[in-house]
This record gives C-alpha cells, sequence and structure tokens, in this order.
C-alpha cells in the first residue's frame, strides 16, 4: 500500500519562493535576476508589489511561522511576489551598495527557511571566471615555464609582496591594514579587531586578485615562506584570540551579520565539497572557491593556515569543537568543510602551481605533456609521429587532467581519453582502429595481394 508522504506547507512556500525554482526559460514569466537594489527600486514602482512587500516582511518579522503561513494575506502577498524580480535578485561582492543590497536579500529569504540550516544558497551572483584567466593577466607562474632549480629556491611569497608594493592601489591598502592591525591600544588590549577587519576587507575585496591570490596562496617550499603566508593577515590580531569559541557558536554570531552570513553562504556555495567532478570543487571552479575563502577574510569567520607547514594546507576559522553536547557531529561537519575540503585544498595548490583544469578549453593554456606513446606493432612504422591526428580536444582534456596529478577513476574524460590513446593507426591513413579489433582488418588488402602473386606465378 502506498503512503503519501506528510504535507508541509512551510517546505512548500520554500520551494515556491526560492530563487532555484525560478529560475530556467521553460518558465513563465522568468527574466534575468537583477541585483535586489535595482530590484527593490523596480518593486517600489508598483503599487501592488511595494504594498505586499511590506506585507510580507510583517508576516516574517512575527514569531510564530507556522501560524503567519498560513494566514491568507501573507500567502496573497508571497504569490504576488513571486513574480517579481525580488525573489530572483542577487547581489555582487564589493558592490557600491552592498550591504543594502544582502539586508533586502535576507529580508524575503531568511523567512522562508525553517530554523538554522546547515548549507545557505549563496546570495551573490555565480563566478564565470577561472584561475586561467588570472593567469592570462598576471602571468604569474609559480614555477611553471621557470627553470625547476630556482624555482625551488624561490620565496613565492616574499616575491608576491615585492609586486604587490609596485602596484600602487595594493601597496596603499596593504600598508594601511598592515599598519592598523599592528597598531596596539593597551598593553591589555593588543590592536583594535574591528578596524583590523574593516581595513583587511578593503583590502581583499578592492585589489585585483592576480595580486592578493599571489599572496594569500603562494607555493612554498620552506617553513619561512610557508610562515609569511601564514602572516598575510596578521593573524595575532584579525585571526586569533585568548580561547576558541564553540565552531557552531561563532558560526551563529556570524549569521547575525548580513555580510559575514553572505560571504559564508558563499564559500560553503562554491567550496562544498563535490565527488560528481575532476577536482571536487562544484563546476570545477577553483576560482569561485578561493574568491569565496578570500571573501570571509576580515569577519568573525575568518579562516587561515593552522601552522606552518610547507607542505601540508590546513585552514580553519579561529574554533573548536569544544563543548558542541549533542550538536558535536554538526560541528564536526561544519569544521572538516575547512580542515578536511578537498575542494580548497586542490584549488589552493592549483593556484600555488599555475595550473587550472581545461572543462571546455578554446585552446591549451599551457602546452600539454605529449602522451606516452602507445607500445609499437609490426602494423606501424618506425618512423610514425606522435602528433598524427588522434582527436585533439580528447587529448588535451587527458593531459590536463594528468598534470593536476587527480584521480578521476571514474571520470568520462580520462575513459576517453584512455580508449584514444590505446588506439593504432593504420599506416598510410588517419583512420583508428581499437586495439581488442586487432589486425583483422588489415589483413584483406595482404590476402589479396599474395592471391595475386599465385595467380601470376600459374599464368608463367
Amino acid at each position: 500500500m502506498f503512503v503519501f508522504p506528510p504535507y508541509h506547507p512551510d517546505e512548500t512556500l520554500r520551494s515556491l519562493a526560492s530563487p532555484s525554482s525560478l529560475q530556467g526559460p521553460e518558465l513563465h514569466g522568468w527574466r534575468p535576476p537583477v541585483d535586489c537594489v535595482r530590484a527593490n527600486e523596480l518593486c517600489a514602482a508598483e503599487s501592488n508589489c511595494s504594498s505586499r512587500y511590506r506585507t510580507l516582511r510583517q508576516c516574517l518579522a512575527g514569531r510564530d511561522r507556522n501560524t503567519m503561513l498560513a494566514n491568507k494575506e501573507c500567502q496573497a502577498a508571497l504569490e504576488v511576489l513571486q513574480e517579481s524580480p525580488l525573489y530572483d535578485c542577487r547581489c555582487k561582492r564589493g558592490m557600491k551598495k552592498e550591504l543594502q543590497c544582502l539586508q533586502i536579500y535576507w529580508s524575503i529569504h531568511l523567512g522562508l527557511t525553517e530554523g538554522e540550516e546547515f548549507y545557505e544558497a549563496s546570495p551573490y551572483e555565480p563566478v564565470t571566471s577561472r584561475l586561467s584567466d588570472i593567469f592570462r593577466l598576471a602571468s604569474i607562474f609559480s614555477g611553471t615555464g621557470a627553470d625547476p632549480v630556482v624555482s625551488a629556491k624561490s620565496n613565492h611569497c616574499l616575491d608576491a609582496a615585492k609586486a604587490c608594493n609596485l602596484n600602487d592601489n595594493c601597496k596603499k591598502l596593504r600598508s594601511s591594514y598592515i599598519s592598523i592591525c599592528n597598531r596596539e591600544i593597551s598593553p591589555t588590549e593588543r590592536c583594535n579587531r574591528r578596524k583590523c577587519h574593516k581595513a583587511l576587507r578593503q583590502f581583499f575585496d578592492r585589489v585585483p586578485s592576480e595580486y592578493t591570490y599571489r599572496m594569500l596562496f603562494c607555493s612554498c617550499q620552506d617553513q619561512a615562506c610557508a610562515e609569511r603566508r601564514r602572516q598575510t593577515i596578521l593573524p595575532s590580531c584579525s585571526y586569533e584570540d585568548k580561547e576558541k569559541p564553540n565552531c557552531l557558536d561563532l558560526r551563529g554570531v556570524c549569521r547575525t551579520d548580513h555580510l559575514c552570513r553572505s560571504r559564508l553562504a558563499d564559500f560553503h556555495a562554491n567550496c562544498r565539497a563535490s565527488y560528481q567532478t575532476v577536482t571536487s570543487c562544484p563546476a570545477d571552479n577553483y576560482q569561485a572557491c578561493l574568491g569565496s575563502y578570500a571573501g570571509m577574510i576580515g569577519f568573525d569567520m575568518t579562516p587561515n593556515y593552522v601552522d606552518s607547514s610547507p607542505t601540508g594546507i590546513v585552514v580553519s576559522p579561529w574554533c573548536s569543537c569544544r563543548g558542541s553536547g549533542n550538536m558535536e557531529e554538526e560541528c564536526e561537519k561544519f569544521l572538516r568543510d575547512f580542515t578536511e575540503n578537498p575542494c580548497l585544498r586542490n584549488a589552493i595548490q592549483a593556484f600555488g602551481n599555475g595550473t587550472d583544469v581545461n572543462v571546455s578549453p578554446k585552446g591549451p593554456l599551457f602546452q600539454a605533456t605529449q602522451a606516452p606513446r602507445a607500445e609499437k606493432t609490426p602494423s606501424l612504422p618506425d618512423d610514425l609521429s606522435d602528433s598524427t591526428s588522434l582527436g585533439t580536444s580528447v587529448i588535451t582534456t587527458c593531459t590536463s587532467v594528468q598534470e593536476q596529478g587527480l584521480k578521476a577513476n571514474n571520470s568520462k574524460e580520462l575513459s576517453m581519453c584512455f580508449t584514444e590513446l590505446t588506439t593504432n593507426i593504420i599506416p598510410g591513413s588517419n583512420k583508428v582502429i581499437k586495439p581488442n579489433s586487432g589486425p583483422s582488418r588489415a589483413r584483406p588488402s595482404a590476402a589479396l595481394t599474395v592471391l595475386s602473386v599465385l595467380m601470376l606465378k600459374l599464368a608463367l
């Protein structure tokens, strides 16, 4: 006997109101999302939308959510606003009216969730740029294309600081946060953390990524370099404290602030480990993850490297799971999203190595290493070039994955690559045959040749 699942009106309202449910060209009235400040202006210009928006905010401000959302007037307001740009609206990090935009976003979406959600949807527009775009802008390949001996001896974090000093904007904002974060207030108060955080936010929001990423994610071969990397954000002021608070308590404090809450949600959206991708990152986008990580610096949830190890990359907010009680499992899960996050770790390593993943490459960013030549068979001449056509785009995908050192045993791209690399070529043609097909397809021509010779001898 089939049993229908229990009906939850709150979940139905949330699904109707969620931005994801409103996206897609197949939906009637779908429109490209606009930023929430503009969406609010459009709503305010329409009397019906404006009055319904005020009604909904009053509904969502109530304490008894079940009664509030079951109210017919609240439901009517929700239905009207579903057709407005407010439910689709997003914000841009660092935009002029970012805080106002986020306040509008959360004024709606906070009331449409039941209690605390572990992962919240990001209020920011999706990131479309990639690490390769930053590499092309700055030509910052740590050790890539350089003398390996020289590269191994280089302190890439020191080089990053020097590069920042050559840019006026980077030098100015870096000097500002260093001065503020190092300024001692009193013998008992080493600095003004609030001002330090503000200066750090200005630096990471206003300085181009080709400078800030070099300082945050530089690759290191020794402890001195790794310590310089750890000291980038002046952790004694911006990060460390006398005691470590509980991570869930710290998350609760962060979520009381619209900016901090948004940056944390964005980190989870872009760095949450995915086992459906080659890199473990959502959409295989390292840039989105690193940008979200950098976006949390200067808030209560500021992350940093936990030690000066040049080999092991472990980052964490300044918190622990002590005193979690029956919430310990949730706390550990939250903390592991930082300390044991393969997406974040791979993204940091990829930037330090100057590499990226070609998901749909327009052309190889780096010169691809030559694929290993298949073992020769009697049908292959000794002078066959490795450049013979084998489906270039497939080989590029394969080598790009191999160069990352990533495990993708179940990857479609890797299996395609393996198939093409284990094929044989008929001499004098561009035809490719599978190894399991054997040389049988080449035999008919040989048999006809032998038959012709025998007939000639008989004729003589």
